[in-house]
């Protein structure tokens, strides 16, 4: 069972008086003071290195506290509202208790460490100004409350904070007069209300990928593109579809593209082309996010090639032509990003990229400047052989935020563990780096996640729209800004490392080995199984050197889905592919043959071939016994027309009574076997019934003759 209670505290409403017009000198002291006051605070509560969380009473690991939803954006009338969760995560029954809400009003962040160790909970800054509790039932073992605390922004310690900027927030829970847990998390003061200087606000810019989680392969489509004889173009260009769940997940993008206009979105042309109505979007990625960087590492064309997938697929003019073909405009312009894969824009990727086309990539991790002392703009120009290439580089805390990821790796920072902790830090840090260099013109990019929840971007974009300390702006200003580096600056942080390890790796060549070998088996149905006929379109939809066009281009479209970087749906891809190759190589095949009796030392075995496919294929036909008394002849040659069978015959010689099992199999042109084998038994009960045989009985019939005429006309001794 599980108990739920709802509180609410009002806080306590402080009577200020009507602003009066002051002279602006009295304005610029008081101004001074209180700088000079909080100056003051923040040496006496500064962080002592590396200390621990000072604990003034027991703490029992009894209880499981995680926040659901927090006032990140704190203004003078907003008031803090919080809805946190209580779990018992223990054996024993945890008696009622209190959940305390309580922050330093007059704390300002001194440095990087010093809002980091907050949030793990080992900074020592108190928090003495207690902004609201509420009581937790008694909790039974596995049980859970949900528990809220709102302070109307009259209360004491809201209404007492004099400077804008994050503000360091501990939610504790105790019971039993033990403190079962502890959070740490921000809340961030607008400079609303409050009389203190403003400063220009930093620019971000917050992309939102756009690409299908769950492609999979249009079955319909892939059997009438087998069984007829080819598609129209479009049709084709769709064998490979998102997924249904895809489906749902659009429809709540888009309300939140729309809700937030300044949220840039940057789509796979590939999935847009997918789409009955396209969405409308700020730039375009590779087709199907080809991992460019994965590529580069692996360093191997040929088997890129192998598996059917050349360079002319992933281009950024094929990227182009994809989105034109979604909006059905060939005069539709749009910027193309290249958009990092699994591994690092080393700079042989970056090669790669521009050869391809494009100018600007943008790169989702690893390349930030490691040493950066504030937050810098998201932009570098890095010099290659094939010339410069603009870098969109993701701002590493806030975009890992953003995707759902906790500032330290293991879990310390306690306050982290859900959305609504995770983006108190964000808007929290966005409001420090601007406090780094309140008046440095600024440019962060912040890079979203593929599969990102949409209630999340929401909240985020909310947030960020919230805070006056940040203006939104779009990739085209990104791209057009001062880059933070160039030169030799700009090559001194691009990654050594491909940043790919050794599974991937491996897990990347069986994939391409796996689509080598369909892509083998399509090459050899196209040349040396089907028929060179006339190129006849009454034949079929499509003549049959467009169809065969349309086989490997469809083989190819799945093959680059299934090189995506970290797509899901790779191995859903590949299982496609195979599947088209295994329809072209069984849909010719041996009819199963019944079982033979021989009662002569020749017979005929009838062999049926049968063909699926809408045009005719010429193969060889293998026999083979496995009884040196019992033997057929060895091959055969038969054209099998288009959505019919053809029959062949193969001699059987027999020296002896007995049975053997001839093996039947189809070959290529080449003499390559291929599809399945069929078995047939064959059983000899020899009879002398030929020539041969007459003549054998004839002989026999002489001899036994003169032997007894012999018999009768021998000369007998007298005693016989």
């Amino acid at each position: 069972m599980v108990v739920r209670k709802e509180t609410q505290q009002t806080g306590v409403k402080v009577n200020q008086p009507a602003q009066r017009n002051v002279p602006h000198g009295i304005r610029a002291l008081s101004a001074i003071l209180a700088m000079v006051m909080t100056m003051a605070l923040m040496l006496l509560y500064a962080p002592t290195p590396h200390a621990k969380a000072e604990e003034t009473q027991e703490t029992q690991s009894g209880a499981m506290l995680s926040i659901d939803s927090s006032t990140a954006v704190l203004t003078d009338t907003s008031g803090y509202h919080l809805s946190a969760t209580v779990t018992n995560t223990t054996d024993q029954e945890i008696p009622s208790g209190t959940l305390t809400l309580a922050m330093n009003a007059f704390y300002t962040f001194v440095s990087r460490n010093d809002i980091q160790e907050w949030s793990e909970g080992i900074g020592q800054i108190p928090t003495p100004d207690i902004v609201g509790q509420s009581e937790v039932p008694a909790l039974q073992p596995g049980d859970s409350a949900n528990v809220r605390i709102d302070a109307e922004s009259s209360q004491e310690a809201l209404a007492s904070i004099n400077s804008w900027g994050p503000k360091p927030i501990t939610l504790s829970y105790e019971a039993g007069g033990v403190q079962q847990d502890k959070a740490h998390t921000f809340a961030t003061r607008t400079g609303a209300g409050i009389n203190t200087p403003d400063t220009p606000a930093m620019n971000i810019t917050i992309v939102q990928p756009l690409e299908a989680q769950g492609w999979t392969t249009d079955n319909t489509m892939l059997e009438q593109l087998v069984n007829k004889g080819g598609v129209t173009s479009a049709e084709l260009s769709k064998i490979a579809v998102p997924g249904k769940e895809d489906e749902a997940r659009l429809k709540s993008l888009e309300q939140t593209f729309t809700k937030h206009d300044k949220l840039q979105v940057v789509a796979d042309p590939t999935y847009l082309k997918a789409m009955p109505m396209p969405t409308q979007v700020d730039g375009i990625t590779q087709p199907a996010l080809f991992d460019i960087t994965a590529y580069s590492a692996l360093n191997d064309s040929k088997t890129y090639d192998s598996a059917g997938v050349g360079t002319s697929q992933w281009n950024a003019e094929q990227a182009l032509k994809n989105y034109q073909s979604a909006l059905g405009d060939p005069n539709a312009s749009m910027t193309t990003y290249a958009w990092q894969g699994t591994g690092n824009w080393t700079i042989e990727a970056l090669t790669k990229a521009k050869q391809q086309g494009y100018g600007t990539v943008i790169a989702t991790h690893d390349f930030e400047e490691d040493d950066a002392a504030t937050a810098e703009t998201g932009k570098a120009i890095v010099a290659t052989n094939a010339g410069d290439i603009t870098v969109l580089t993701a701002q590493n805390v806030l975009s890992n935020l953003a995707q759902g990821k906790a500032t330290s790796a293991n879990a310390e920072a306690d306050g982290e563990g859900t959305t609504a902790g995770r983006l108190a830090r964000f808007v929290a840090q966005s409001a420090f780096y601007q406090m780094e260099q309140p008046y440095a013109e600024r440019n962060l990019l912040v890079c979203l996640s593929d599969n990102s929840d949409p209630a999340v971007v929401d909240a985020l974009m909310t947030d960020v729209e919230q805070s006056p300390w940040l203006n939104i702006t779009d990739l085209n200003t990104l791209s057009n800004a001062d880059p933070a580096l160039s030169g030799d600056d700009a090559a001194t942080i691009v990654p050594q490392s491909d940043g790919i390890n050794d599974a991937t790796q491996a897990n990347l060549r069986q994939t391409l080995n796996t689509l080598a070998a369909s892509t083998n088996d399509i090459k050899r149905f196209n040349a040396s199984i089907l028929t060179d006929v006339a190129d006849d379109a009454k034949q079929a939809p499509a003549g049959l050197k467009a169809w065969r066009r349309q086989l490997v281009n469809a083989h190819g479209i799945m093959a680059l889905h299934a090189l995506g970087g970290e797509n899901p749906a790779g191995s859903t891809m590949v299982e496609g592919a195979g599947q088209l190759a295994s329809l072209l190589i069984n849909g010719v095949a041996i009819t199963p043959t019944e079982n033979v009796n021989v009662v002569s030392e020749t017979a005929q075995m009838p062999v049926t071939i049968s063909n699926s496919h809408p045009y005719p294929v010429t193969v060889k036909v293998s026999s083979l016994t496995n009884s040196m008394q019992i033997v057929t002849s060895r091959f055969d040659t038969v054209e099998v027309p288009a959505h019919g069978e053809a029959q062949v015959a193969f001699t059987i010689r027999v020296a002896t009574s007995g049975t053997a099992d001839a093996t039947l199999s189809l070959q290529d042109r080449q003499g390559i076997t291929f599809g399945a084998t069929q078995t047939t038994h064959i059983t000899s009960a020899l009879q002398i019934s030929d020539k041969t045989g007459f003549i054998i009985i004839g002989i026999a019939v002489l001899l036994g003759a003169l032997g007894l005429w012999r018999q009768f006309h021998r000369k007998k001794d007298p005693d016989e």
